[in-house]
């Protein structure tokens, strides 16, 4: 059993909180989506951390991922109650009540890292990519346009939800992006950030095989 492992066999506490860094807490999160992948998860008792934290809770990290139904994070990092933050929403881009949140689970909250993970194949990035419009949706993908715009393509290929290639590129963009969006739109998260007392990273989950890409 690795140090890691260890660590995250129980829920977390202030003092196991404190122990962290933003490099520790990334490499939970590696170590997590190993164990998922290799079908190896940890043993928790979930009943029993529900009400370990009752009284408080003392995440490690925060992250926006996406809402598709395939991409449940506690499960595919092998984290359980109280481990981790997250904000879900198609397209995983950020917004002023995400921000927000992002700031509450960082500055107030103490966790040490911020991960921004996109995913292959994602429909609200296709949408982007097609142009679609409905509702309000027509105003959400908007906010994935910056990223489709700047992916470049060869002459002749296409950009469009058909070429899958281009798609996830557009993805990894948004993931970027999204990034550079909370350092100038949070001058708390940045803070912290420059102080080195959190980190901000970016992910790529693979619907086929289950695997998370540190970006």
């Amino acid at each position: 059993m690795s140090e890691l492992t260890s660590l995250n066999q129980k829920t977390q506490t202030a003092a196991s909180q404190a122990g962290i860094n933003a490099k520790t807490a990334v490499d939970l999160l590696k170590e997590g989506n190993h164990r998922f992948v290799n079908n190896n998860p940890i043993n928790r008792n979930l009943h029993e951390q529900v009400k370990d934290t009752a009284g408080g809770q003392y995440p490690f990290a925060a992250i926006v991922s996406c809402i598709d139904s395939r991409i449940p994070t506690e499960v595919i990092f092998d984290q359980g109650i109280g481990d981790v933050f997250n904000a879900r929403i198609a397209g995983n881009f950020i917004n002023e009540d995400i921000l927000g949140s992002l700031e509450f689970a960082c500055k107030l909250a103490g966790s040490k890292v911020i991960v921004i993970m996109g995913h292959t194949s994602c429909g609200a990035v296709k949408g982007a990519c097609d142009h679609a419009k409905l509702g309000n949706l027509t105003q959400m993908l908007d906010k994935i346009m910056p990223a489709v715009n700047a992916v470049k393509t060869e002459e002749g290929e296409e950009r469009n939800s058909s070429n899958i290639d281009f798609v996830n590129r557009v993805a990894v963009e948004n993931v970027t992006r999204t990034i550079a969006n909370i350092k100038t739109g949070s001058p708390v998260l940045n803070e912290l950030l420059e102080q080195g007392e959190i980190d901000i990273v970016g992910a790529m989950y693979d619907v086929k095989s289950g695997s998370v890409s540190f970006l």
